[in-house]
């Protein structure tokens, strides 16, 4: 299996792609599919952001983003976004991609990695856990 690899300008359809996808799976009809390219160039362009790409052909994509925390004196990682194409689910594209998140992480310095992942969802849980990741299932936000 290929290694994962930060995605780059070039990429930003495929990124699109898998992200609107997501969206379709996770139930949502927003954003549309132009303000989704639109968003993933913006983030490409951010070095506060990172896409890493897993397959080939492409067919898993993994979102990280960094921020500096007062409560480590460090940068965070978020893994803000995991999704695998249905299809590629259970060949280890996942824990690829989780491999190659906590790479960068520690290649940046940071001092923790954090995410959020529903509580029903099971196949991410024991993904997460089996790298060491514990806490409760939730994280609350509203919108503004």
């Amino acid at each position: 299996m290929p290694a994962a690899r930060i995605a780059d300008t070039t990429d930003a359809e495929a990124v699109a792609a898998l992200l609107v996808e997501f969206r379709d799976w996770i139930g949502r009809a927003e954003p549309g599919r132009e303000g989704t390219l639109a968003s993933v160039r913006r983030l490409l362009d951010d070095p506060s952001a990172e896409f890493l790409l897993a397959g080939d052909p492409v067919e898993a994509v993994c979102q990280l983003r960094y921020r500096h925390s007062v409560w480590t004196g460090t940068d965070d990682c978020e893994i803000e976004d995991l999704f695998v194409r249905e299809g590629a689910r259970g060949g280890g594209l996942g824990r690829l991609l989780v491999t190659a998140a906590l790479e960068r992480a520690r290649a940046r310095g940071c001092g923790r990695i954090l995410l959020d992942t529903g509580s029903s969802n099971a196949p991410a849980l024991a993904l997460y856990r089996s790298f060491g990741f514990d806490g409760d299932d939730v994280r609350l936000r509203r919108p503004l």
